[in-house]
């Protein structure tokens, strides 16, 4: 069930991984997005790897019965 903290976690493994791009060999391949120091290609693989872990993170939790 989508619930807010739900969007939470999501939210939060997204933002890590993001983070995590800027320790990748070549961030700054392609075109540039305008508010963060990394290529568009570079976030939309960021934003795809949040939402996987963040998926897996909540089907986890859910199978132990804490979320």
């Amino acid at each position: 069930m989508w619930t807010p903290q739900v969007a939470g976690i999501i939210a939060g493994s997204s933002i890590v991984s993001l983070l995590l791009t800027t320790k990748i060999k070549y961030p700054n391949i392609g075109p540039k997005m305008p508010l963060v120091p990394i290529s568009i290609p570079a976030f939309v693989g960021a934003m795809c790897f949040g939402h996987i872990l963040g998926i897996g993170i909540v089907l986890g939790l859910t199978n132990i019965g804490t979320l």
